[in-house]
C-alpha cells in the first residue's frame, strides 16, 4: 500500500476548502477512506494569512518516516514551512500562456491604437492657431540715383 499526503476537497460550490489528508494512493480524492487529517488549506484566504495553510507538523513528519509521499501541492506547502527542501517542478503546462493567434491580435490592436493616437496628435497640431511673431523688417538701403536735370533748349 502506497500512502500519500494530498488534498481532499471540501467546502461549497465556488468556495473551495481542502483538508490535507494521508490516504492510500488508490483511493479516490474524497472517498472518506483517509488514514489521518494532517492539515487544512483555505485558498480563499489572502496569501500572507496564517489561516491559509494549517499543518500538524509532528503528524506529517511521522507519516513521512513511515513512507508517505506528498503530492506536488502539499510538497510546496511543506517546503514553505521548512520541512522539505524547495525544488522546481519541471512539468509545467503552457496553458496559462497566450497562443500565437492571441499575441498577433493584441499586437494588431496595439498598432491600430498607435495609428489613431498619431492621427489625433497630427489633427491637434493642425488645429492649433498659428501665431507668428513679427519678424524684424530689414530695410535695405538702395543706392540713391542722382537725378541730373538737363536744361531743355527752347
Amino acid at each position: 500500500m502506497a500512502t500519500v499526503i494530498r488534498l481532499a476537497r471540501f467546502g461549497a460550490k465556488k468556495r473551495p476548502y481542502y483538508h490535507i489528508v494521508v490516504t492510500d494512493s488508490r483511493n479516490a480524492r474524497n472517498s472518506g477512506n483517509t488514514l489521518a487529517t494532517v492539515g487544512k488549506y483555505d485558498p480563499m484566504q489572502p496569501k500572507d494569512s496564517d489561516k491559509r495553510v494549517t499543518l500538524k507538523i509532528d503528524e506529517i513528519k511521522s507519516w513521512m518516516t513511515k513512507g508517505a509521499k506528498p503530492s506536488d501541492r502539499v510538497y510546496k506547502f511543506l517546503a514553505n514551512a521548512g520541512l522539505l527542501p524547495k525544488k522546481e517542478f519541471t512539468v509545467q503546462t503552457k496553458k496559462h500562456l497566450q497562443s500565437e493567434k492571441t499575441k498577433l491580435r493584441i499586437k494588431d490592436k496595439a498598432d491600430k491604437l498607435a495609428k489613431i493616437a498619431e492621427a489625433k496628435a497630427a489633427a491637434e497640431e493642425a488645429a492649433k492657431p498659428v501665431v507668428e511673431t513679427p519678424a524684424e523688417v530689414v530695410v535695405e538701403s538702395a543706392p540713391v540715383e542722382t537725378v541730373v536735370e538737363t536744361p531743355v533748349a527752347e
